[in-house]
């Protein structure tokens, strides 16, 4: 299950829907091992494309330096899809590389013109395997005591 805080959830959903007709992308990193989704680190879509989403290769190294310098991890990984449902595609699978990632999508094809709603759903992906999870939005990720 995927925990997540109301002010990241829609940061999240307000980088999709500023990103539309174009599909956004980002991480949201949190402290190595605890998946806690707490820096929302959005993205630039290098592909510039509606139908399909590509990390600029120098930015994505620059978050993984950074993530690595503050001992955290990408805890969630997600894009948006601007004319389908919120469900990975073939392509989405195979682009999979971290296997304790929540994978979330956000669909705008509702959206229009910043009125209708989004679709935000989370999954798991290891080994090509899809597996979607329920997610719970709270006010705010209280610290660990």
């Amino acid at each position: 299950m995927l925990t997540i805080d109301q002010a990241t959830y829609d940061a999240i959903v307000a980088h999709a829907k500023r990103d539309h007709p174009d599909e956004a992308c980002g991480v949201v990193a949190g402290p190595e091992g605890s998946d806690r989704p707490e820096r929302h680190v959005p993205m630039v879509n290098a592909a510039g494309s509606p139908t399909f989403y590509e990390f600029d290769s120098t930015e994505l190294l620059a978050l993984y330096k950074q993530m690595w310098d503050r001992d955290e991890e990408a805890v969630v990984v997600y894009h948006s899809h601007t004319a389908t449902e919120a469900y990975p595609s073939v392509t989405d699978i195979g682009l999979a590389s971290e296997p304790g990632a929540h994978y979330v999508l956000v669909s705008t094809r509702e959206h229009g013109n910043n009125e209708g709603p989004v679709e935000f759903r989370s999954y798991r992906i290891v080994d090509g395997v899809v597996t979607e999870e329920d997610i719970t939005v709270v006010p705010s990720l209280t610290p660990e005591i």
